[in-house]
């Protein structure tokens, strides 16, 4: 159950990425299964080198970043698809990482990691899942605030509507590329995290990948909900947590290890045919209540009582109280019936007049 927990949060940082790329910018990017192998190769073979692990963690979110830039330009600049792009650059991907690595596997042990440095000061279990709760939650911070940034909130509106930003002289060519060097960037870190805490790097590793990130993007925000990008973020956390424990609950259940894909697939589907569900409707709405304002937003028993008997009570009893009210002074109406009359006889005139 600990290293459950300890990949959920591990890939936690590989489902931000995906859900920049997937919900903010709605670009389908198949490069981070190619990514992910980079920044697992690149850190790998860095470390066997004798490379700071910090150094080498922050190169292969360079290597991603790459990677990302290399899909964008094709996408933008070369005027392909999308989707064939991320898939192109993904093919590309496995031959360079082949080179990278020298190998299909490169091992690890006895290497200084990050793991092994956490694992001197902490022990693992509880105190080790707090410290990787603190570096996704940094993650999740540093990506809340850069979609709160005015590049940010271009990126968004990129993704939303790009006929309209583009008219306020934006350029969604340059958005897009930010948004595929980051999210790869991001996944990369991931891969070379899941490295150095398995021990080995190995070329078949990241494909896939991007069921993993969709499952826990989907899985996350249709439990959590979406509807600010704070609560997003965290729902996407929280997705990839859960959808480690399930892969998990899985395999102590004596599920085949060879069926797992197949779980993912099903996961997924069952999280996107779930909000479909008109009980989880009500719990969305009710979610949604909670968030606008707490237990006001919520009518209570006597509340709807009252607001039913306000629904019931006819129109003339609402307005026939005031009838006979004396107007106001200063109104500039009269009160007299009649008054309306000659006030439109005036108007009228003063129309003729005119």
């Amino acid at each position: 159950m600990i290293t459950a927990v300890e990949l959920g949060l591990i890939y936690a940082i590989v489902a931000l990425g995906v859900y920049l790329t997937f919900r903010v910018l709605n670009f389908p990017d198949l490069t981070v299964d190619g990514s992910f192998t980079t920044g697992a190769g690149t850190a790998g073979v860095l470390i066997v080198q004798g490379v700071n692990p910090f150094l080498a963690t922050a190169a292969a979110f360079l290597a991603g970043a790459i990677a990302g830039l290399i899909t964008g330009l094709l996408h933008t600049k070369g005027n392909i698809n999308g989707l064939l792009a991320g898939i192109l650059t993904m093919i590309g991907l496995y031959s360079i990482n082949l080179r990278i690595m020298g190998a299909s596997n490169v091992p690890l042990l006895g290497e200084d990691t990050l793991f092994t440095m956490m694992y001197g000061f902490v022990d693992r279990g509880i105190a080790s899942i707090a410290v990787l709760i603190v570096v996704a939650l940094l993650f999740k911070l540093v990506i809340d605030w850069y979609l709160h940034t005015d590049t940010g909130m271009a990126l968004q509106a990129t993704g939303d509507n790009e006929l309209m930003i583009r008219s306020f002289a934006v350029s969604t060519d340059r958005q897009k590329i930010y948004g595929l060097m980051i999210s790869n960037g991001l996944v990369a870190v991931a891969g070379a995290l899941v490295a150095q805490y398995q021990g080995f790097v190995d070329i078949q590793m990241g494909i896939g990948l991007i069921l993993v990130g969709l499952a826990s993007v989907i899985v996350g925000q249709a439990i959590f909900g979406s509807r600010l990008v704070i609560q997003a973020t965290f729902a996407v956390l929280l997705g990839a947590v859960l959808y480690r424990l399930a892969i998990q609950f899985a395999l102590n259940a004596g599920l085949n290890p060879n069926d797992m894909k197949l779980l993912s697939a099903l996961l997924v589907i069952a999280a996107l045919l779930l909000p479909q569900w008109s009980g989880f409707r009500r719990l969305a709405k009710w979610r949604r209540g909670l968030g606008a304002g707490g237990g006001s937003a919520m009518l209570t028993a006597e509340g709807a009582d009252a607001a039913a008997e306000a629904e019931s009570t006819p129109a003339e009893e609402v307005v026939e109280e005031p009838a006979g009210a004396p107007a106001a002074e200063g109104s500039g109406g009269s009160a007299e019936p009649g008054g309306a009359g000659e006030t439109g006889q005036t108007g009228q005139t003063g129309q003729k007049e005119s």
